[in-house]
């Protein structure tokens, strides 16, 4: 996409906050405030995030109990696309301007021309994706929204590639998703090809390509020029239980596995994050305490607190403290 604006202005702002809620609320801020005429290059950095698109399904992309258990973060950004995992070997890129301004080839040449200073061949392959060495170390996403626009994308440095794998990988043979599912590319570390690159460098060689490809001179921001009040009421927003997994975005769930006093399967319909339906099947003998887990699991958020703690109140009614211990293991291990 290419607009018929002139830029006659161009900014570059970084953080050294790595707390995602926040940097998507400065993004965000910037991107309804950008001036006309006006190019703000954002860089910033995610401390142990999954990154998901705005209308993915995140119980389909990403393994979120495990993930939140490690102490690290699911967040949904405001552009659509695919999953993607951040930590501090990763540099994050956004091209915040008016839409008539917006021209995605020339900001991704900016990538281009930054890693090539470097001494890497770079190059723009498929729709958004640059590589080096048919590698892909950067993917992008777009957000449009009235005449605001922004690009953004990552450059991967040093990221933990076991960490991508590790939450990302959610099996998919029993989920049937009305979301958007990732493509998993084969990626690689600008590290590998450039072992002594570092963050700052890779700012300092971003920041100098900006200037070169829009033959201005980039001003700096600084953060404290941002309203602190509404940045904070932002990051509430992404922070918040009803961004991150209320989306309506409906799909199901079968679990089931056979025990040595019977077998259990469980068929759960979900909608803006909450549990609609329920249907639970057992041979087992307890059939009233059957019945009452579809009951007590109908209306629950579909997290793996709520439902255990459900569970466990049927077990201590019912006396059978021993068989939802079971069940509860099979949650735990398949959300």
């Amino acid at each position: 996409m290419k607009g018929d604006g002139m830029i006659d202005r161009i900014m570059w702002i970084d953080t050294e906050n790595t707390y995602p809620y926040r940097n998507l609320a400065m993004e965000e801020y910037m991107t309804i405030h950008v001036p006309e005429g006006t190019c703000i290059l954002f860089l910033w950095q995610n401390r142990h995030t999954v990154v998901i698109g705005r209308n993915q399904n995140c119980w389909s992309e990403c393994k979120v109990n495990f993930l939140e258990e490690e102490g690290g973060y699911l967040v949904r950004r405001l552009s659509g696309g695919g999953a993607v995992f951040h930590d501090l070997g990763n540099l994050n890129f956004t091209f915040i301007v008016k839409k008539k301004d917006y021209d995605v080839s020339k900001q991704l040449d900016v990538i281009l021309e930054a890693v090539r200073s470097l001494g890497l061949k770079a190059e723009k392959t498929g729709r958004n994706d640059i590589t080096v060495d048919g590698r892909k170390f950067s993917g992008n996403a777009f957000y449009h929204s009235g005449d605001c626009c922004y690009h953004h994308g990552t450059v991967l440095l040093n990221a933990d590639k076991e960490y991508m794998s590790r939450y990302l990988n959610v099996p998919k043979e029993k989920l049937a998703s009305k979301g958007v599912s990732s493509v998993k590319a084969r990626v690689a570390n600008l590290c590998e090809f450039c072992p002594d690159l570092t963050v700052g460098r890779m700012k300092e060689a971003l920041v100098g390509a900006f200037s070169r490809v829009y033959g201005l001179e980039a001003e700096r921001m600084y953060e404290s020029s941002l309203p602190e009040d509404e940045i904070g009421t932002m990051t509430g927003k992404f922070e918040s239980w009803e961004w991150k997994y209320g989306r309506k975005i409906p799909f199901e769930y079968e679990m089931g596995r056979r025990f040595f006093w019977g077998g259990i399967q469980m068929q759960f319909h979900v909608d803006e994050g909450k549990i609609r339906e329920v249907n639970v099947f057992s041979d087992a003998m307890e059939q009233e305490m059957i019945g009452d887990l579809a009951v007590c699991l109908k209306g629950c958020p579909y997290d793996e607190a709520a439902v255990c703690g459900g569970m466990e109140k049927v077990g201590r009614a019912h006396g059978e403290g021993a068989k939802i211990s079971d069940i509860i293991t099979l949650v735990k291990e398949c959300m």
